[in-house]
Formats: structure tokens, C-alpha cells, sequence
């Protein structure tokens, strides 16, 4: 029935067609284009039917845009294409003079509709005609024969615009004039159209038919006649121009010439590009060629960009590196030149204080006058002892200055530095800054540690000025418990973790450390919390200084495609101040990397599951590091030393321990440290099972506590161990009391005067039976009745109450850090990105491989098919385009949750990442269309151009791609890609379905793509082809003026789906 659809689509346009070329006015004629035609030129005859067609358009313009506005966007245009045969009206000549009743024969509009009538009726049938008064079983003259016409009486008045009466057509029976058809079953003929050859038919002996219309001859009938029937090509195939030649006129077919190609219905001939890719009677040129070298220059100008860029972001990595050696180069030799001038001085000192001495007493021997007074000594005598007096006296300030501030050190010839080296010189003398300044800490630290004269004289007089606020954190009975099942997961811990102290936190498995540390972060979620939790002695929520709260999860969430460096830069250049220079930010990064251990590895590859990189315990001090590099004031790190093996465990202790020199809160789970890394913790929180503290203090005394407890170490054991056994049950205790593992925690209560919970009070009179509280009843519970299931529902809504609340926070920013802005975040973030996405190029080389490759199947395979306008090769290319586009878009997203979560948390802004990753994701909506386009396009050869097909790509690659990004924000990896597989099919065969509902259809994204694709190949179709054309329109119910809303529509799409996977985003919570 589609066939059908486009019949009746076009039957009142060909009425509209034939009533039009039958009225003669009188007169000086005016062509279709305005331009004067004098009657001289041709017959009178002539001119008056090209004249007729002419002047009656002109009038029906305004009923072409009504009734056939969606397929034709330019009435006029339109028409000129199809019956404006002012270029050659041989047809018109030839006929008048074989035919001089020509007027007489022509077809008014109740005969042409009577005819499309009778042939939806049928189904399609080009042998079935309605009875009528000419042709009936009563009355059937020659004229009713296919490719034959009739003429009226001379008495009969025919009115060619009467679309209800049918006049009396019996007469003078002839064969159809050439240029004209004559439908079967009516005895009236109607011009071709322009793209149409209509040659008078001949008799095929062999098979009795009459060639090339191949209708079958009625009995006692032995002549042929004309063309008989115009509709879609897919029912009058035989009256289109044959593919390989054009047709100037209706009665006229040429070969299509070497060098140029011919599709079906052309009324000229097309050159080919190359001349040589088209033979004669080519019906397409063979452009695949160009298909190969459009591809081969897109490979060329990818690998030039992707060289480029990898060249120039190595030649930066290779002048930093240079900078930065020459600097460390310089420190080092400074650092050393002042250790021995400080050697040379001591020497001295210690010199000239033992000849003063030796001076001295030989003087008070010889009992000098009092008035006199005693010198030092001289250079002479020191210069006898062999100490040199010239030696280079590097002052601390001339030290500074070999390797000071940028913006501090002074030029002693500025007209030496030239504007070209101006940036070589500041990154040179800021990594000397850097440089000199961690030379300086060692030194220090040294001191410090060795306490030598000189290192002790440099603590007192030396006061370092704290540029981190200070953070003191007390909790008072802090209990939490899960809202879902009211599990209890901390139970009555009170404590206090002090500024520069490192806080050990220890426990068996279950006993709450994790939950702990959340807790002290702000980051529990779906847990009811009460006591008290104070921050510099005052309620304050926690969250108001999340800019300056480094948390360092258990896993290591650090980012696998970037470099050592890169990672640490990149959380360093977000999460500082903004107001920090840059030579104190290459000092922060500079520091941590040396105090971590990555120098020799600060340019290697974190490296990921697929690609394997740095070493496992390399990776736990890089996650360590991203926090370290913004300056926390309280920094709280879950397990950083699970994995690592004691060198690297007492290398990161030793890093943290420098942290809390400048005064940071640094509290950390650990699991079973030797006894020197034991040692090294300044507090320790010992929690037990039930999430109760056994113990909390300095680490030095916990020995102490548990030997009066009667708990001694065993020689030989390590103490952090044996506690942890103990509290899990392994060990058993042999003490006088018979102690249990269950009852420490009720002994730290007792042993610092804190409450006792009621349902331990069973626990207590085992203990201490004389603290037995009696007016606390153990034994009394409160009968509660509870619905499970809502309890359950309240909590999970509770959970996500709370998760909004963090997302959406209303807490005053305390934390006095000003944090870079948006826009400068989406800066970083774009650099970050831009090397992700060079170091995922074999990544990417593989999307565009595989959609070259479906371009190249889809082509060869839905070759453009012209009674369809190659709707099924646009929708094949709609699917494979989408899902290809979907998948590609989920690794934007999907692969980097984690990592965005952490980020997100730290308080980095979710815009920027969002905009960052969608701008550079704007490269492959931009090259992937022109990927498959060089293989489908070249491949199928449509008639719309390659531009046209372009954008629409174009448009279509951006609406999957924000539909990617949703399903990789909302799914798991394996159910975005199940989604991202199934939807284009799905939506593509829903707005597909012409009988389905239109407002369904609507709803798809692919009724807009194969609308704008149909409506873009269907401006290429005219003159014969504007029947097909309309057909296929009115199947599908699409416009042809609609190609802006389409594109418009598409992007519009894009762009919602991108607010909703934000929003998404924003919204997203880690279980």
C-alpha cells in the first residue's frame, strides 16, 4: 500500500497539471518565467499549449502551497522543473501536426480523477479502471485501449478545470501523440513530464506486448499507441529517462557521454570530477575514490594534530624537566657551599676561642693592667694556625638569592634579559626558589634531629609563621547508628585529635575505624549520629571546612592515563588558594614529591587495570599525595599503609610526621605496623568490637594502662599486634580479675569517669561492682513496636535527605581558602582532559576504524534506492551512527566515577568537570560524521550532497552523545552499553512505523534524523520524480520545509539530555 499512499498523494497535482496545460488564453502569451515569447517563434498552436500550462500555474500557485506545501517548498520552482518545456517543444509541434484536434483529446480534471481514483482503489493495478460513460461494457471505442485517446464532438463544450463531469470522449480514436500519456480505461491523453521519454510504443511480435511500456495490445487491436500510465517510478518505471541517458524533451533520449553520468529521469547530462571515472552511459561516477582519500587526509591531519600536540606537550615536560634540574642543580651546590662555609665558621670559631684562651692565660701570668683590654686575636695569629681568612662568605641572603623568589631576586644587568628567555628565566628561577627552600628544610630537619648547637639556636630563633588555620576536633560520646536496620556502628567514643599530632586508629576487623573517620568528615550518609562533636572547641558542622580537610579513601582513586606529576598538579591547581603564587605551588608540589619518594617515577603513568604503570605501593603514596599537595589543616587518611611494605610504610610515616610539624590534625587507620612505625604515632585510638574505644592517649603509655590492667606484652611480640588479638578474641587473658576482651572498653569508661551505657551495666558489675549505679535498672527495656518495612523505607528516604543535603550544603564556608573559580577549574580541567584524550588514541583510532567500516558495509549493502529516496540506507545509517555514538560517549563518564566522586567531595566544582569533558568530547561529534560520511556517502552515492548529509550527522552524533552521557552517569558500565545498544533500535523502529502513533513518533530522535536525511534527498528529485517524491513524504508524514525544525529539534535534544545527565550528575551518590 505504500505505493498506494504516493499515488493519491499526487492525484490532485496531476489533475491540477492537466487542467492547466488545456486552457488556451488569447493574446500575447508570457512564459513561466516572465519572459516574452513572440507566436512568430513556433506554430500558433504551440505556443498556445505551452501558454496554457503557463498562465493556469500562475493562478494555481496558491493551491499547490496549500494542498501540496509538504513536498514542495517552491511551487513555482517546482512547476518550472516539471512542465516548463519551453526549452524544447518539439513534442508540441510534432503532435499539432499529426494530431489537429489535439485540444480535443486533452484530459480534464474529472478524467484524471477519476483515473487516480480507480487506481488506489485497485490496489496499485494499472489494468483496472472505473466504469464510466466513454468506457464501459456497453461502450468501449479504441480510445479506451492503454496509450490510445479519443476526441469530443464538435457540439461538446469541455470545460478543463470541471473536476465532476466527464464529457463525451468517443471519436476519431488515435493513437497518444508522443510527449503524452494516455491512461487505460479513459480516452484522453496528458502531457509527460519534463525527466520523462514518451516515444510512441512498438509491437514486440515475440511477446505480443507493445515496447518499452510493455502493456498488453486488446484482441483485434494491432497497433500500438503511446505511454500509457504516470505515477511513482515504482508503477511507470518504463516512462522514466533509463539510467545512463538524458532526455532534453519528453520525445528525446541521448547517450550519456564519456566523462560525464546519467541517473534515471535526467534532463541533462552531469560531469564527472575525473573525466576518467565515468565511461559512457554511466548511470553514477565512481567516486569511492574520493571516499579513500577523503579518509586517507582526515588519518593524515589526525596523526599530524596528535604528533603535534604530543610533540609540543614533550618539548614543554622537556624544558620544565631541564629547568627543574638546572635548579635543584644549583640548590643543591648552594646547599652545600653554606654547609661548608658553616663548617669553615665552626672551625674558626672553635680556633679563635682557643687562642683567646691560650692568649689569655699567658696574659693573666704575666698580670696585665685591668685598663687594658684583651682582643680577640688576630688575623696574623689565626693565619699562623692555618685558618684561611678569605674564604666566599655566602650569607643566608646571598644564598637566597642563587636560588631565592622570582619576584624577590633583582637583576644586576636587566638589559640582559631579553623578552624571549623571559619565561624560560621565571620557571628557571622559580624551581631555584623550590629548590633551595626543600634544601633548607632538610638542613633543618637535620638539626632538629641531631639537636645540634646550631640546630637548637635555629629552633628558637627561627619561628616559621603557620599559614595553615589550626583544626582540634573533640568528639563526646559519639554514637552512630544505621537508620535502615538500626545496626549500631560506633557506640559512646569520646576523645580528641590534636593539631600536629599523628593519630593511630586500630581495631580489630568490624570495629567501626572507617566509619570513624567518615564520621569525623562529614561523609556518612543514611546513619542517625548523636553526642557532640566539636572543631576548635565550638558545635560547628564539620562540612564548613571542607576546603581545607584532605581525606585519602582506602582505595587508591587517583586518575591511571595521567602522569605522577600531573595528578598531583592538577589536584594542587584546584584545590589551593587562589591568591598563592606560583613559585609557592611548584614549592608544594615540589616538596610533597620529594617527601613521598616519586622522584624517579614523577613522569610515569599511574597506569590502569589494561596498561600497567607504577607499582601498587607507588600508587598508595601517590593517593596520599593528592592531598597532601592542598594544604589540609586535618587530613584523614583510611589504611594508606595497607599493601605497603615497611620501607615505603616508614617513608609516607616520615612524610606525615613533617605534615604535622606545620601543625596538621593527621589521623589515620592503621593495621598491624612494626614497632617502629609504632613508635612514630604521637596518639592512638584503640577501638574494639561494637565500635567502643579500648583505649585512647599517646601511644607511649597504652604499655602502661594495659600492664595495670594486668595485660603485659609477651617478649618479643609486637605491643599494636597483641592488642588487636586480644580485642578480636584470639588471645586470651590470664589476669586475677578474669578479665575479658568484652569488658576493656567498660574499664576505659571507668578509668576516665565516663558514663556508663545502661546494657552494659552487666558488663560493669562484673568489674567494679561497687560503682554499680543502683538507680539504673539494666534489666528495664522499653517495649517498642516497629514496622520493619517502614523503618527500612524511612531510612533509605532519610539516606537520600541527606545525600541532597550534602550536595546542596547551607553551611557558612569557614575554612578562610578562597579556591580557585569555575572558570578557572575548567581550565584545569580542559588540559586534563586534552591529555587524557591524546594518551586514548588508540581508543579513539578504534571508533573511527569501526565506524569507517559500517559506513563502508552500509554503503555497499542500502545502495541509494530511488523509489524510496534511500530512506532504509538513512535509517540503517541512523542506528549504526547512534549506537556507535552512545557507546563511544559512555567512556567519557562512565570509566571516572570514582575519581570524580572524590573530586566532587573535595569541594572541586561539578560544571567544570561536566563542560570540560563535553568540550573536548566536541572533537568527535565534529570528525566522526566525516569518518563515516567518507565511507557511506562515496560508497552509496545519494543524491543529496556530502555538506547536507554532513550537518545532519552532525546534529545526530550530538543528540547521542548527550544521551551517553546519561546512560553512563545513571547505569553501571554493562547496563549503559545494554541501553546504549538497544534504544536506537528501538526508538528507530518506533518512528518507523507509519501507522503507529504520531505523537510516539515524535518523541523519537530518529524520526527527526531520517526526516531531515529524506527531505535534504528529496530536493534533489523533480520533475518525473515529484509524484515519488510526494508519495514518499505523505508515507512518512514528513514536511519538506520542516528541514530547520529537524536540525533544530536534534540539537535541542542534545542539549536536554546534557542538563539532565548534569543534573544526574549532580545528584549521584556512591553506595
Amino acid at each position: 500500500m505504500p505505493a498506494v499512499w504516493r499515488v493519491s498523494a499526487a492525484v490532485s497535482l496531476t489533475a491540477l497539471a492537466a487542467a492547466a496545460f488545456l486552457l488556451l488564453p488569447s493574446g500575447r502569451c508570457q512564459s513561466f518565467r516572465g519572459v516574452d515569447r513572440a507566436p512568430a517563434q513556433a506554430s500558433l498552436l504551440q505556443w498556445q499549449l505551452n501558454a496554457a500550462v503557463d498562465n493556469v500555474t500562475q493562478s494555481l500557485f496558491p493551491i499547490i502551497e496549500t494542498r501540496f506545501g509538504f513536498c514542495v517548498d517552491d511551487a513555482q520552482k517546482e512547476w518550472d522543473r516539471t512542465f516548463n518545456y519551453s526549452g524544447n517543444m518539439d513534442f508540441m509541434e510534432n503532435c499539432a501536426a499529426t494530431t489537429p484536434d489535439v485540444t480535443g483529446r486533452l484530459c480534464t480534471a474529472a478524467e484524471v480523477r477519476l483515473y487516480f481514483d480507480s487506481f488506489v482503489e485497485s490496489g496499485g493495478s494499472t489494468n483496472y479502471m472505473k466504469p464510466n460513460k466513454n468506457c464501459n461494457s456497453s461502450s468501449w471505442v479504441s480510445g479506451c485501449e492503454p496509450g490510445w485517446a479519443s476526441s469530443v464532438p464538435v457540439d461538446e463544450k469541455v470545460d478543463l478545470q470541471d473536476s465532476e463531469r466527464l464529457p463525451w470522449r468517443n471519436l476519431n480514436s488515435k493513437p497518444c501523440c508522443a510527449g503524452f500519456y494516455c491512461p487505460y480505461g479513459i480516452t484522453c491523453m496528458i502531457p509527460c513530464p519534463l525527466g520523462a521519454y514518451c516515444p510512441l510504443a512498438t509491437r514486440n511480435v515475440a511477446t505480443d506486448r507493445c515496447d518499452p511500456y510493455n502493456y498488453q495490445l486488446s484482441p483485434g487491436n494491432h497497433s500500438c499507441g503511446g505511454a500509457n500510465i504516470w505515477v511513482d517510478v515504482d508503477h511507470s518505471r518504463d516512462l522514466f529517462c533509463p539510467a545512463g541517458y538524458f532526455c532534453p524533451s519528453t520525445i528525446l533520449k541521448k547517450n550519456c557521454s564519456k566523462g560525464h553520468y546519467c541517473r534515471m529521469g535526467s534532463t541533462y547530462e552531469t560531469s564527472c570530477f575525473l573525466s576518467s571515472s565515468c565511461n559512457a552511459n554511466s548511470e553514477k561516477q565512481n567516486i569511492t575514490i574520493f571516499g579513500a582519500l577523503v579518509m586517507v587526509a582526515l588519518i593524515l591531519w589526525l596523526l599530524i594534530m596528535y604528533n603535534f600536540s604530543d610533540k609540543i606537550l614533550s618539548h614543554r615536560e622537556r624544558r620544565r624537566a631541564k629547568s627543574r634540574e638546572t635548579a635543584a642543580k644549583v640548590a643543591r651546590e648552594a646547599a652545600q657551599a653554606r654547609e661548608k662555609w658553616k663548617g669553615a665558621k665552626n672551625i674558626a670559631v672553635d680556633i679563635q676561642r682557643q687562642i683567646s684562651r691560650t692568649i689569655s692565660r699567658k696574659r693573666s701570668n704575666k698580670l696585665p693592667d685591668p685598663q687594658k683590654v684583651v682582643g680577640p686575636a688576630s688575623t696574623s695569629e689565626i693565619e699562623e694556625i692555618g685558618v684561611p681568612c678569605n674564604v666566599a662568605q655566602p650569607t643566608e641572603n646571598n644564598s637566597d638569592n642563587a636560588g631565592g623568589h622570582p619576584l624577590n631576586s633583582v637583576e644586576k644587568n636587566p638589559k640582559k634579559t631579553a623578552t624571549k628567555g623571559n619565561h624560560k628565566h621565571s620557571r628557571t628561577q622559580i624551581f631555584k626558589y623550590a629548590y633551595s627552600e626543600i634544601e633548607k628544610e632538610k638542613v633543618q630537619h637535620q638539626e632538629r634531629k641531631n639537636l645540634t648547637f646550631s640546630g637548637v639556636i635555629s629552633m628558637t630563633t627561627k619561628i616559621q609563621a603557620r599559614t595553615r588555620p589550626v583544626i582540634e576536633i573533640a568528639f563526646k560520646d559519639l554514637t552512630i547508628v544505621l537508620k535502615t536496620n538500626k545496626k549500631q556502628l560506633l557506640r559512646s567514643v569520646t576523645g580528641k585529635l590534636t593539631p600536629g599530632h599523628v593519630t593511630a586508629v586500630m581495631g580489630p576487623s568490624g570495629a567501626g575505624k572507617t566509619t570513624f573517620l567518615n564520621a569525623l568528615a562529614g561523609k556518612l550518609c543514611g546513619c542517625q549520629t548523636t553526642g557532640l562533636v566539636l572543631v576548635n572547641g565550638t558545635v560547628q558542622p564539620i562540612q564548613s571546612y571542607k576546603k581545607i580537610i584532605g581525606f585519602v579513601p582506602q582505595d587508591d582513586i587517583v586518575h591511571g592515563n595521567l602522569t605522577v606529576e600531573e595528578n598531583l598538579w592538577f589536584s594542587a591547581n584546584c584545590r589551593l588558594s587562589a591568591k598563592m603564587s606560583k613559585a609557592d605551588r611548584v614549592l608544594i608540589v615540589e616538596r610533597n614529591i620529594e617527601s613521598l619518594g616519586l622522584q624517579s617515577i614523577r613522569n610515569s603513568l599511574v597506569g590502569t587495570v589494561e596498561k600497567r604503570g607504577i607499582s601498587g605501593g607507588q600508587r598508595k603514596r601517590v593517593n596520599v599525595g593528592l592531598e597532601m599537595v592542598m594544604e589540609p589543616s586535618l587530613l584523614l587518611l583510611d589504611e594508606p599503609t595497607s599493601g605497603l611494605d615497611s620501607s615505603s610504610s616508614l617513608l609516607l610515616l616520615r612524610a606525615l610526621r613533617r605534615e604535622a610539624l606545620e601543625g596538621v590534625n593527621i589521623s589515620m587507620v592503621v593495621h598491624q605496623p612494626s614497632y617502629t612505625l609504632f613508635n612514630m604515632f604521637d596518639d592512638l585510638i584503640l577501638l574494639a568490637k561494637g565500635g567502643l574505644v579500648a583505649y585512647q592517649g599517646p601511644v607511649k603509655t597504652v604499655e602502661d594502662y594495659f600492664a595495670g590492667l594486668e595485660i603485659k606484652v609477651p617478649d618479643r611480640v609486637n605491643p599494636p599486634e597483641y592488642f588487636i588479638d586480644i580485642l578480636e578474641g584470639m588471645a586470651k587473658l590470664s589476669t586475677s580479675r578474669g578479665l575479658k576482651s568484652s569488658q576493656l572498653p567498660v574499664l576505659w569508661m571507668l578509668h576516665n569517669g565516663y558514663t556508663v551505657p545502661p546494657d552494659m551495666q552487666n558488663e560493669l558489675d562484673c568489674v567494679a561492682p561497687s560503682r554499680t549505679n543502683s538507680s539504673e535498672d539494666g534489666s528495664v527495656e522499653e517495649s517498642v513496636v516497629t514496622d520493619h518495612v517502614w523503618g527500612n523505607v524511612k531510612g533509605a528516604l532519610e539516606e537520600k535527605k541527606e545525600h541532597l543535603e550534602n550536595i546542596f550544603p547551607r553551611f557558612k564556608d569557614l575554612a578562610d581558602r578562597r579556591t580557585p573559580c569555575k572558570l578557572y577549574q575548567y581550565k584545569y580541567y580542559l588540559g586534563r582532559v586534552s591529555k587524557q584524550r591524546l594518551r586514548e588514541a588508540t581508543a579513539q583510532a578504534v571508533d573511527y576504524l569501526i565506524l569507517g567500516l559500517a559506513g563502508v558495509c552500509l554503503g555497499i549493502l542500502a545502495k541509494s534506492n530511488d523509489s524510496n529516496l534511500g530512506a532504509a540506507g538513512y535509517t540503517y545509517t541512523i542506528i549504526a551512527v547512534s549506537l556507535l555514538g552512545q557507546i563511544g560517549a559512555l567512556r567519557s563518564f562512565s570509566l571516572e566515577k570514582l575519581q570524580y566522586l572524590r573530586e566532587r567531595r573535595s569541594g572541586i566544582s561539578t560544571l567544570a568537570y561536566f563542560l570540560a569533558r563535553d568540550t573536548i568530547d566536541h572533537f568527535n561529534t565534529v570528525v566522526k560524521p566525516v569518518v563515516y560520511l567518507s565511507m557511506f556517502y562515496f560508497f552509496s552515492a545519494p543524491r543529496s550532497t556530502f555538506v547536507d548529509n554532513y550537518i545532519i550527522l552532525l546534529a545526530l552524533v550530538y543528540c547521542v552523545t548527550g544521551i551517553g552521557y546519561t546512560f553512563a552517569i545513571c547505569f553501571q558500565p554493562g547496563s549503559a552499553q545494554l541501553w546504549s545498544a538497544l534504544l536506537p533500535v528501538v526508538l528507530t523502529l518506533m518512528a518507523t512505523q507509519r501507522r503507529g502513533s504520531a505523537i510516539l513518533a515524535n518523541i523519537c530522535y530518529p524520526k527527526w534524523a531520517l526526516e531531515a536525511f529524506l527531505i535534504v534527498n528529496a530536493k534533489r528529485y523533480s520533475g518525473v520524480w515529484l509524484i515519488t517524491r510526494c508519495g514518499v513524504l505523505q508515507s512518512f508524514h514528513y514536511d519538506i520545509n520542516h528541514l530547520g525544525l529537524c536540525l533544530t529539534v536534534l540539537f535541542l535534544y542534545g542539549f536536554v539530555f546534557r542538563c539532565i545527565a548534569f543534573l544526574c550528575l549532580v545528584l549521584l551518590n556512591k553506595k
